[in-house]
């Protein structure tokens, strides 16, 4: 079918989008998985694009990790990219840089000889190396790559390896990621077309046909019909039982303008860190600001802008460190020239962790968008939020329901430790929340703390509410699909044992434990080649019967 395997996904690179002035090309492709599901065995397809970069991790070291700092550099850039080797299309994410190590060192074969990584490339691939002196960048193998023969780690050639995806500072060229957007954001009736095409490749291959027929299958040619439902638009409740509708897509935003918010505490003082050279920017986009506030009713004392030398991370860090505690904001508005992780990380740290100060971010080239109010009032909705507020509510039929949030993220520089972090509901419009973070390494201490996280939640919900939930619904993010069944036996049987235990040792515990999957490639139509809107439901035909 002339497609080419990256990774898990398989590509089209005859049909590639080359964008020479940045190094850049993109692969439209195909994500597939074949498994059974309420009744049938279906095959899902979706659209796939790969940014292939043009450039090699040796063009990168060369052109922009050079000097004092060029190690620091190379290792920054490099460390948790993934990288394509084109003599065998396997790609890898680089987890280290060997220094020490170049194409000149000796590994042992399989048959206890040894041999330099110069001299196996040039035997095995038929490729030659030019760089002798180059660092080797060292890829650590997932434990089930390990069951199935791989080394533990793999030692790759910069020269040979082709950087994919993009890099933070294309993703902050406007005209880039507009040019690119032309090609990745296909509508509902090309997304349908392109599945279609797919599947009449399929159909005019004989030699695939045949192979599908060896499995006694056949794939259809046409996508698969089913009945779904749509909800009824929610009723959004702001301040003094203000009620108004969500609306067919779910958007109230522009609603809420005109509206006061259900909570909004004052703040005595905002100050706004800005560069020097946006500060005239910065001082046009909070009359906009003052606008909207005005509009939600929401109290606001000064506002200060203070403009800062340069847009340096140090800078920032070194006002905030400069303020008096007793002179502390109640919030910390701060300006962006870009949208650089390591600079936002910094500032969050400083102010969250070093002076427990909220704060609010915004990139600057926001402020010249068509947009700029709808954006002016999202960020004064969180803003509000951030310093205890709360912007509107729901009605919540169930009396005393708390509800828990909970998610795990793995640490990318170290593969063995994760985070996890919980909030609970303290009340019965579900505004407050009580929150706790741990750090653990394996998930024995994962489930252990789950369910203590679980028990604090509800003896601080006692605290604020004078009794214990009587329902508890816990949403749990992060599972893998492989995950599912530890997770009921283990994660939910010790919340079980452990609120019977401590909170409910002679009440029922009524307990509801829902499993979150947001990366999923199931499209959803409907019979007028559009998207569904807001409030469908599915509950069948597509779905698994695991879960």
């Amino acid at each position: 079918m002339g497609l080419q395997q990256v990774g898990r996904n398989y590509y089209m690179p005859d049909n590639k989008v080359v964008l020479r002035e940045h190094r850049i090309q993109l692969w439209p492709g195909y994500f597939t998985s074949m498994r059974q599901h309420e009744r049938d065995i279906l095959l899902n397809v979706d659209l796939q694009f790969k940014f292939m970069r043009t450039d090699n991790v040796y063009d990168l070291l060369m052109e922009e990790c050079q000097g004092a700092n060029m190690k620091k550099e190379f290792q920054e850039k490099v460390i948790g990219c993934v990288v394509l080797t084109y003599y065998n299309n396997k790609t890898y994410k680089i987890d280290d840089v060997d220094f020490n190590s170049s194409p000149e060192s000796t590994f042992k074969k399989a048959d206890g000889s040894e041999i330099t990584y110069r001299k196996y490339y040039q035997d095995k691939y038929k490729v030659n190396i030019r760089d002798s002196r180059q660092p080797m960048l060292i890829s650590r193998s997932k434990p089930r790559e390990i069951r199935a023969g791989m080394p533990e780690t793999v030692y790759l050639v910069p020269e040979l390896c082709q950087m994919t995806g993009l890099t933070d500072k294309q993703r902050e060229n406007f005209n880039l990621m507009k040019q690119l957007a032309t090609h990745t954001r296909v509508g509902p009736d090309g997304r349908i077309a392109k599945l279609l095409e797919f599947s009449d490749k399929i159909h005019r291959k004989p030699e695939v046909v045949e192979e599908i027929r060896r499995w006694d299958l056949g794939i259809g040619d046409s996508l698969v019909r089913f009945k779904g439902r749509v909800l009824n638009p929610e009723s959004i409740f702001g301040a003094k039982d203000d009620r108004f509708s969500a609306g067919p897509q779910a958007d109230w935003t522009r609603e809420l303008r005109a509206r006061p918010m259900l909570y909004s505490p004052t703040v005595d003082k905002l100050l706004v860190l800005c560069p020097g050279r946006l500060k005239g920017p910065t001082q046009d986009f909070m009359q906009v600001m003052g606008k909207v506030v005005s509009g939600l009713r929401w109290r606001f004392g000064r506002m200060e802008i203070v403009d800062l030398p340069d847009d340096r991370a140090a800078s920032y860090l070194r006002y905030v460190d400069s303020i008096k505690e007793s002179e502390l904001p109640k919030l910390i508005l701060t300006v962006l020239s870009s949208n650089s992780q390591d600079r936002y990380g910094a500032i969050k740290k400083k102010c969250c962790v070093d002076r427990a100060i909220p704060t609010q971010m915004v990139v600057a080239r926001n402020f010249n968008s068509k947009g700029v109010m709808s954006i002016a009032t999202k960020m004064a909705i969180q803003m509000n939020c951030k310093v205890g507020g709360a912007p509107w509510s729901v009605s919540i039929p169930l009396s005393h329901l708390m509800v828990v949030g909970y998610d795990v993220c793995r640490d990318t520089s170290n593969r063995k430790k994760s985070f996890s972090g919980m909030v609970a509901s303290l009340d019965k419009q579900l505004t407050r929340y009580f929150s706790y973070t741990s750090e653990h390494e394996m998930e024995e201490e994962l489930s252990n703390n789950f369910a203590t996280f679980v028990a604090l939640a509800c003896k601080k919900y006692k605290d604020v509410n004078g009794q214990y939930p009587e329902r508890i619904l816990i949403y749990r993010d992060g599972v893998g699909e492989g995950q599912l069944e530890y997770v009921y036996e283990h994660e939910v049987t010790r919340i079980k044992d452990r609120l019977k235990q401590e909170i409910y040792p002679n009440s029922e515990l009524k307990l509801a434990f829902v499993v979150v999957s947001k990366r999923i490639n199931t499209r959803i139509f409907t019979d007028r080649k559009d998207n569904p809107p807001p409030g469908t439901v599915v509950d069948d035909t597509v779905t698994l019967p695991e879960r």
